[in-house]
């Protein structure tokens, strides 16, 4: 049988070659022609005697090993014995198996060390503040009189007591378990079975409380998640838009 094409070097050691030349001829490792691997394995030891590369201990004791199996194999035997004795390629198969598990095993930890380490990080992103720029103090207070800011401050304050009142004056105590995201799930929902599209102020604008909106952004979420809706936002801190997903062509 020809010998394969063999790169001097660049095995590991005798299992390594022996591994190759096995899937080289395609041959089962539980099956081996140890006759055919046996005449390559010593072709390749002469070639790296011809390169003049230094032949380890490990490749020589393989090399007996192999003319060992092979001397075994070619014996006559008696028809009893044939029954009783067992294969000598037992041992080899067996130290080959396990190699193949280790190296496959290192090559496995190998891949995985290339990403040890490896941080993915989001790309530096512009944040416009020209907006938040645009009016200064100085724009603010430019053509406004006392009488407007008075005007102005009377109806936040108006604002403020007619939340309270409609709230009946909130408890002070907020129970963990009073605002829940399946039920405000279900109240965006419904908001948008009225109407197509809104947005999240107008959801969150009759909310007792920083934890109720915060529940409600978490539904909000939930529901992306749930592919009900779809959201749009054009901008850092601008107003989130929502819009409830048509499925099978029905509102």
């Amino acid at each position: 049988m020809a010998l394969p094409n063999i790169k001097i070097g660049e095995f590991d050691g005798p299992f390594d070659l022996l591994l190759y030349l096995i899937k080289q001829n395609k041959m089962d490792i539980y099956d081996i022609k140890i006759y055919d691997i046996t005449i390559q394995y010593m072709d390749y030891i002469n070639q790296m005697k011809e390169f003049d590369l230094e032949i380890t201990s490990e490749f020589i004791l393989m090399a007996a090993t192999l003319l060992e199996i092979k001397s075994k194999t070619l014996l006559p035997k008696q028809k009893d014995e044939e029954s009783n004795e067992e294969d000598p390629r037992k041992d080899l198969v067996e130290k080959l198996l396990e190699y193949k598990l280790f190296k496959e095993a290192a090559g496995f930890f190998k891949e995985k060390s290339l990403y040890t380490g490896t941080v993915f990080t989001k790309k530096p992103e512009v944040i416009d503040d020209t907006k938040s720029k645009k009016h200064t103090n100085e724009d603010f207070i430019n053509n406004t009189t006392i009488l407007d800011l008075y005007g102005l401050y009377s109806k936040l304050i108006e604002q403020y007591k007619t939340k309270q009142n409609n709230n009946n004056f909130i408890e002070k105590r907020i129970f963990v378990d009073k605002y829940k995201i399946e039920d405000k799930s279900q109240f965006i929902m419904d908001k948008l079975k009225e109407v197509k599209n809104t947005n999240f102020l107008n959801i969150v604008q009759d909310c007792e409380c920083k934890m109720e909106v915060v529940v409600t952004f978490l539904a909000l979420l939930e529901l992306i998640k749930q592919r009900s809706i779809k959201i749009i936002q054009n901008g850092n801190f601008d107003n989130i838009f929502i819009e409830r997903v048509e499925i099978d062509g029905q509102d």
